[in-house]
């Protein structure tokens, strides 16, 4: 009996390409910790420019990708422990600012969800352009929950980023989207934030609004369907949270939380939902 060949080559095209997406994931994730803590600062307050320990940031990008530690710090710390057991008191603790532990679940997170991506696009144009914009949204999120702040550097050239990468995406064969759905995606689901952000404006930043235009342009990449199912979990798993805050008493019913995480995470189930239904899972 002659086993089919076809089934077998698709579904090795399916696994290098989950692995191939992972990898890339890790990699990625593994530049973010270092935007991450230079850009978690309050909104009145300059992008940190060096660590804790006074060390400028260099490298790659002006010094932005890299891990949560400087080189000159993370070549210190062999030397740090062996110290800290004959000298506890060379510096005055409230001067030296503690220096950025590394973040494991970055890389691991970024991964997961480029290897998720991959899974439910298949090999269609738009997963590059998923690729692409996940640490990106990775690092919006983690700067949102450490400082409730979703920086303008960040919102609107993302948002271009993504209107311009589908559009691309459109012109190749094989694309699985509509990109004229995807630009009216994005000034719906802002344009539905900024009616929030007006009508509750204590609940609802303005940088929110700015990461609404992005995250419609790529659920409404798959349709309304897709682009309404997103922004609903988004909301849901907020509202998940906070009364989950409530009933620990760990907040009240005025405490502001960081709500971008939750559109990221709504965003990301809709973009899996949506590339499921194509792919005809």
């Amino acid at each position: 009996m002659t086993v089919p060949q076809a089934p077998l080559t698709l579904a090795a095209v399916y696994a290098t390409l989950i692995a191939v997406a992972a990898l890339w994931g890790a990699a990625t994730g593994l530049l973010v910790p270092r935007a991450v803590y230079r850009l978690s600062v309050e909104p009145e307050q300059a992008w940190r420019e060096s660590c804790p320990a006074g060390h400028a940031f260099t490298g790659p990008a002006r010094g932005w990708l890299g891990g949560a530690r400087c080189a000159d710090c993370a070549a210190a710390v062999p030397v740090r422990k062996t110290a800290r057991k004959t000298a506890r008191t060379a510096a005055p603790r409230d001067t030296e600012a503690p220096t950025p532990r590394p973040a494991p679940l970055v890389p691991l997170v970024t991964a997961l969800s480029c290897a998720a991506l991959a899974a439910a696009t298949g090999p269609r144009p738009e997963l590059a352009v998923w690729l692409l914009l996940t640490p990106f949204a990775v690092l919006l999120a983690l700067v949102d929950r450490n400082v409730h702040r979703l920086p303008d550097q960040l919102t609107l050239p993302l948002a271009a980023a993504a209107a311009a990468l589908l559009g691309l995406a459109a012109l190749l064969p094989g694309a699985a989207g509509s990109w004229p759905t995807a630009l009216l995606g994005g000034l719906v689901l802002g344009a539905a934030y900024f009616v929030l952000f007006l009508i509750h404006p204590n609940g609802m930043g303005f940088g929110d609004v700015k990461l609404a235009l992005s995250l419609g342009v790529v659920l409404g990449w798959y349709g309304w369907a897709v682009l309404f199912t997103g922004a609903f979990a988004g909301f849901l798993l907020g509202s998940v949270y906070g009364l989950g805050l409530i009933v620990l008493r760990r907040a009240g019913r005025k405490t502001a939380i960081p709500f971008g995480p939750f559109m990221i995470v709504g965003a990301l189930a809709g973009l899996l939902l949506g590339g499921l239904v194509v792919s005809g899972f």
